[in-house]
């Protein structure tokens, strides 16, 4: 298989992570004006909150977000089932379960990492949630939790959601460790280990294996992407790396699927986001909820910090409109001017 070819046919060739809190509708729509070709995922939303809460609320998204994936979390097959069927009813390209947050809250519910001890019922609830709807159900996992043992371990689970039907599994190439760490050392302490993510694509290569986990910038994912050994991973995701620098999204088309960029630099991109802006304004928005996802958007570029100071602070203004947003855009475009920073 070919590098041309995994980049028109792989969907999990680039993806953004779902991140908690980081990556809501309004994330969603600003990066995809920097990539067309980026799989993009929802925050985690509980299969009992997508049946009794406020779908719309919880759902919602506009269309030029495509392709998206509504990640769930949950345990019970039943459920999970149901929440795939209404997520498939809003249009979403994928059903993608959690099983590798590994916060109090999810704890508590006996889902996330927690279902990393138990594949036989994560087996269960991919088989519900395939027979539920026709597009593809994918499992977000960890190599292993607390003291289990990661060849095994790994193993036992992925070969349960593979023989259940799960179209493509995304490895978190560290452990979590449930007890002693919070969510935020979870992404940092445990040790990385790609290997072991290519020693489970090499036993099983007809499945569809993403990595995750410490990837920080594009070289990083094409060195991940490339074959090792006759070992060839079907994608990378990329998650803090995009939301906190999320310039370089605007390389994935051309680097990882040989197009061109969407946009010419970061001030058209910004450009291209102030219609979606203001229609959500018009909507009851608040300005702060949008603008605070473009808060990384010009590290290194002469005028960035007055560029964040100045949405953080006049954006949650009562009344703060999309003038807002140019004015900090003026305060990057003057210091650069001349300099072909917003370009690049």
């Amino acid at each position: 298989m070919t590098a041309g070819f995994e980049a028109k046919k792989s969907p999990w060739r680039f993806a953004v992570a779902p991140m908690m809190d980081w990556t809501d509708r309004h994330c969603r729509f600003f990066h995809r004006i920097l990539s067309r070709h980026a799989l993009l995922y929802t925050e985690m939303v509980t299969a009992n909150a997508v049946i009794h809460g406020d779908r719309e609320r919880l759902l919602g998204f506009d269309p030029a977000e495509h392709p998206v994936a509504l990640q769930l979390g949950g345990a019970d097959a039943g459920a999970l089932a149901e929440a795939a069927r209404i997520g498939e009813g809003y249009g979403y390209d994928e059903i993608n379960l959690n099983c590798g947050c590994p916060s109090d809250r999810v704890q508590g519910g006996q889902f996330g990492a927690c279902l990393m001890a138990v594949p036989d019922q994560v087996a269960r609830a991919v088989a519900a949630m395939k027979a539920a709807v026709a597009v593809p159900v994918t499992v977000k996992c960890r190599i292993g939790i607390d003291d289990q043992d990661p060849e095994a371990g790994l193993d036992a689970f992925a070969d349960a959601v593979a023989a259940a039907g799960a179209d493509a599994l995304i490895v978190h190439a560290r452990k979590a460790w449930l007890q002693g760490l919070s969510p935020r050392e979870n992404r940092e302490i445990p040790p990385l280990d790609y290997d072991r993510v290519l020693r489970l694509k090499a036993r099983l290569p007809h499945v569809p294996i993403a990595i995750n986990g410490g990837i920080g910038s594009l070289a990083e994912a094409e060195s991940l992407l490339a074959a090792r050994d006759g070992v060839r991973l079907d994608g990378v995701m990329l998650g803090r790396a995009a939301y906190q620098s999320p310039a370089l999204l605007r390389e994935v088309d051309p680097v990882l699927f040989d197009a061109p960029a969407p946009v010419a630099g970061l001030a058209e991109a910004l450009e291209a986001f102030i219609p979606y802006l203001e229609a959500q304004l018009a909507e009851g928005v608040r300005l702060s909820a949008m603008t605070r996802h473009l808060l990384g958007l010009f590290q290194a570029v002469p005028g960035a910090r007055q560029f964040r100071r100045h949405l953080s602070v006049e954006a949650v203004k009562p009344g703060a409109d999309a003038r807002v947003l140019r004015e900090a855009l003026d305060r990057v475009i003057r210091p650069a001017a001349g300099r072909g920073e917003l370009a690049a």
